[in-house]
């Protein structure tokens, strides 16, 4: 089968491996289910090899389909030879495919189209075979109607002789070559906007030259937008001269006049057609290049983010600060319900700093508070000192949260839903309460773009943002498993085989007939059928249901196994959960059929062990140094605490508990090389940072990673 063929060429992955996972794609199977629930069939292979067949299944049907739109476009023509059909068929890249297409795309009246209807296609031929020694004498002959001398004569043939140059694919792909080695990308600042403000951000740029091949992502998307807003003009070259003679050495095979006007005629097809087309598709596939370079971080950053500590079941009063405004407070049970919202005032101008401190301290106890929540926004470390100064009768913890999209969620339907009698502050000051409790039960109700997970993610292609985006939230929620009792749409919607409808359904269900006693229970959702059980059954958990199974990874069609293995025990699943010395009695190759085998086993034991286990960890409290308020409180030396809120392929920036934040450069993580960032540091990662350098005009930090 081609399409098998295509993907082992590609990822040079086992044959069965990639049949077997193509057939559970073509089954609707998902990624989540197929990585953690099909590994006998796919040969255990994990999320990012199924995602890489996922991605080179959908490029080879785009190019099947292209084929087929192009072969029936040229048989239409009555132009489709047998050679050429073959030539089609057997191409495996869509560039390729493109230049065999290019001589019978219907254009716009091109100069060698008006050529040719002025009659001069068999001057242009007579050219082309170089033996004639008088060319003008025989371009005479075409002097007429629209063609008033030879010299229009033979400027004619030449478009007609510069357009079958830049069809000629073995001369495009030399060219293509040319620019993916030797490339350069220029760019030149606008006179008119060289004093211009907004300009001063990409004066970097201004006079700048640098490979094409290994320009860094996040520097060609900035040369882009920088170009986009009108600061800059950039321009791809190459050698021209080594160009053009290397097209000279493929046509031309004497030494006449015919070859004089051929050299014309490639210098012209060059600098008018060939170079502008491909110098152009070289800075697409760059940017291409660059978008996937960027994304990929930005999904990794996303992960990390949706995967950070939750504090778990607690109780907790969270606070939005501001200024003039006030800070908003609210007062949130263990699961995230809104018990009590006041805004107090302890800043400036009204600067209540006593009542405030009454009213949080009160509220603590009346609420058996466990933590509070600081949103990292307008006023926040002048509202966490405030804090500080508190003396609680309990240990209370209090963190600083990211507000990144709480604003986007506070104004959505989500919200609104949620909370329909309250404003967008109480709302927003709900979301960064829960985002303490459980980060990904919150961050998956906000579109992923909006929670700010990388640089530049407004120049990438959003459609491919989005999809990438989409993927790792669902590889988030599926790792971690969802509790179907308490889990909003939101997060529903992400678990594997489900999607937002039946995840309407599933609230709207638990909403009228009250919690699920155990997974089984879901068959009775409308329109959730047996396709989207066997999909989602393993991420879902029932806690307190009477099968302990239930609120594990075990898979229900695994239940049946884990039995026969209580069985020859002489146990019952409920003692063996947890029963690590009885676990270790089973010898699992005895369990071993044509559709389970040790992968899978392997995870039922690793589950049975420790059921339920959240893979994420604890959440930490953490405390900025106290004396740094401003970038001008910085000194070179400092040693300082930091919270990482961006990675990026060139350094990572941390939050220091002031406006801006610092970069720890890609040189400065390590003092070996680094090769791939995530290994050094991780997003929401709590770091001690040695300041190297401030710019206070510039409000930049340079910082390094202190181990």
């Amino acid at each position: 089968m081609a399409l098998i063929s295509y993907i082992i060429s590609q990822t040079k992955l086992p044959e069965s491996s990639v049949k077997n996972t193509v057939e559970l794609l073509n089954e609707d199977a998902t990624i989540p289910f197929i990585s953690r629930y099909r590994k006998e069939k796919t040969g255990n292979l994990d999320e990012v090899q199924i995602g890489t067949i996922v991605k080179l299944k959908e490029q080879f049907e785009t190019l099947e389909k292209r084929k087929s739109t192009i072969l029936k476009a040229i048989e239409e023509l009555d132009a489709l030879t047998p050679e050429l059909k073959k030539k089609i068929e057997a191409v495996q890249d869509l560039t390729a495919l493109e230049d065999l297409y290019l001589p019978f795309k219907k254009s716009r009246k091109t100069k060698a189209e008006i050529a040719r209807q002025n009659g001069l296609e068999p001057l242009a031929k007579i050219i082309m075979s170089q033996n004639a020694s008088d060319i003008e004498s025989i371009a005479y002959k075409y002097v007429k109607d629209a063609i008033f001398s030879t010299d229009d004569a033979l400027e004619g043939a030449r478009h007609i002789i510069a357009e079958w140059i830049n069809e000629r694919t073995d001369i495009r792909t030399n060219i293509r070559q040319q620019l993916e080695r030797f490339a350069m990308i220029s760019t030149k600042v606008v006179k008119s906007k060289v004093d211009d403000d907004e300009a001063q951000k990409f004066r970097d740029y201004f006079d700048w030259e640098e490979a094409l091949s290994r320009i860094p992502s996040h520097r060609l998307l900035a040369i882009l937008r920088a170009e986009n807003e009108g600061f800059i003009k950039s321009k791809i070259s190459i050698d021209d001269d080594k160009a053009i003679s290397k097209i000279e050495d493929r046509i031309i095979r004497s030494n006449n006049d015919c070859a004089e006007q051929i050299k014309i005629a490639i210098q012209d097809a060059y600098k008018r057609l060939i170079l502008p087309s491909l110098s152009n598709e070289a800075l697409q596939n760059a940017k291409i290049k660059a978008d996937e370079a960027s994304i990929s971080v930005f999904a990794k950053n996303l992960k990390q983010l949706l995967l950070a500590s939750p504090l778990g079941e607690k109780r907790v009063l969270a606070i939005d600060p501001g200024f003039r405004s006030g800070c908003k407070l609210v007062c949130l049970d263990a699961q995230g319900k809104l018990l009590y919202n006041e805004t107090i005032y302890p800043h400036a101008p009204k600067n209540d700093v006593l009542g405030a401190m009454k009213k949080i301290s009160s509220l603590s106890e009346a609420y058996q508070i466990d933590a509070i929540a600081i949103g990292n926004g307008t006023a926040s470390r002048e509202t966490e000192a405030v804090v500080k100064k508190i003396k609680f009768k309990n240990d209370i913890q209090v963190f600083i949260v990211s507000e990144a999209g709480a604003s986007i969620y506070s104004a959505s339907k989500i919200a609104r839903d949620e909370f329909p009698d309250y404003d967008v502050t109480v709302r927003g000051s709900v979301s960064i309460g829960r985002r303490l409790q459980d980060p990904l039960a919150e961050l998956v109700k906000i579109d992923a773009k909006s929670i700010g997970v990388g640089q530049y993610q407004h120049d990438v292609d959003q459609t491919k943002l989005k999809k990438e985006l989409d993927i790792a939230v669902e590889s988030c929620v599926n790792a971690v498993g969802i509790n179907l009792n308490t889990a909003s749409t939101s997060l529903l919607s992400y678990v594997s085989g489900i999607g937002p409808k039946l995840a309407e359904n599933i609230v709207n269900y638990r909403e009228e007939h009250g919690a699920f006693s155990s997974r089984n229970d879901i068959k009775k959702v409308p329109r959730l059928g047996e396709k989207a059980f066997e999909q989602s059954a393993g991420f879902l958990r029932v806690k307190s249901a009477k099968n302990p199974l239930d609120n594990s990874a075990v898979h229900p069609e695994s239940y049946k196994l884990v039995e026969k293995m209580a069985k020859d025990l002489g146990s019952d699943v409920s003692t063996l959960i947890g029963n690590k010395t009885e676990l270790k009695k089973l010898d699992l190759k005895k369990y071993c059929s044509d559709t389970v085998g040790l992968p899978t086993l392997e995870d039922i034991i690793n589950e049975l062990e420790k059921p339920g286990l959240d893979i994420r960890g604890q959440e930490k409290a953490f405390t900025f140094n106290q004396n740094i308020k401003t970038i001008n409180d910085l000194q070179e030396g400092q040693l300082l605490p930091g919270i990482v809120n961006n990675v990026t392929n060139f350094g990572a920036f941390v939050d220091i508990g002031i406006k801006e934040s610092g970069l720890i450069h890609i040189s400065n993580l390590s003092d070996t090389f680094v090769s791939d960032i995530n290994e050094h540091i991780a997003l929401h990662q709590q770091v001690i940072v040695k300041v190297l350098e401030v710019d206070i005009a510039r409000k930049r930090i340079q910082l390094k990673l202190h181990k």
